[in-house]
């Protein structure tokens, strides 16, 4: 269940609330806030008002804000590997296109969901985030999933040899800098977001795939960028 708690009067009464895993529903509270406000905003107040709980109840549960904040930072991070990885490792689809599906996915989540995606990203809470994640796992996770799709690549030729761990630093960081300019408004880059994905897919297909093979894929414009010598 989720509630809306921007709106006028959603504060819950008490005998009107049906408790059954409460702290899952603080968490889903947390997200939903979230999701319509700047994270900064978000209290443990506002978990008790939107409840009709007590701060006591809230303490069982997450002994701090930060305590909080380090569940809403994995169950971001859990969504946004849902609306990646799958497509990573989808070994049924030509592995150029899964990059550029990824890619795609990546950007239309951020859009979707800019207040978290700041949150994940962002300065405000790293300290959370660095303690619960790591560039170097090999998890199947987003990160994992593309260091994993590198690895593929390099072993069937159709990825120049070079550390994965690299290669992946540098792809993510050309989807994030779109992303984030996109979800701050800068210069009316949405309205141009497509073609700029493109062009940054190019761009990173030209600088990753060997020129010795031929590239398989569904998608007619990476079809002309990348030919065997």
């Amino acid at each position: 269940m989720v509630i809306n708690i921007l709106c006028e009067g959603s504060k819950l009464k008490k005998s009107d609330y049906h408790h059954g895993n409460l702290k899952e529903e603080f968490l889903k509270i947390a997200l939903d806030f979230i999701h319509n406000q700047d994270v900064e905003n978000l209290t443990l107040k506002v978990l008790s008002d939107a409840t009709g709980t007590s701060r006591s109840a809230i303490y069982r549960h997450f002994k701090s804000k930060d305590a909080l904040m380090e569940e809403v930072i994995r169950e971001g991070f859990r969504e946004f590997d849902k609306a990646t990885s799958p497509i990573f490792q989808d070994k049924n689809v030509p592995l150029v296109d899964r990059f550029y599906k990824a890619s795609k996915a990546y950007i239309n989540w951020a859009k979707a969901n800019p207040n978290l995606y700041r949150l994940l990203f962002g300065k405000r809470y790293a300290h959370i985030r660095e303690e619960i994640l790591s560039i170097k796992s090999d998890d199947c996770d987003a990160f994992g999933s593309l260091k994993l799709a590198i690895t593929e690549g390099q072993q069937k030729g159709i990825i120049k040899k070079g550390d994965p761990l690299n290669q992946s630093i540098i792809i993510w960081a050309s989807l994030h800098g779109l992303s984030s300019l996109i979800i701050d408004g800068f210069m009316d880059v949405e309205a141009i977001s497509d073609k700029l994905t493109d062009e940054i897919f190019k761009s990173l297909l030209a600088g990753i795939v060997s020129n010795k093979v031929k590239i398989i894929s569904t998608i007619p414009f990476i079809n002309t960028l990348v030919k065997p010598n």
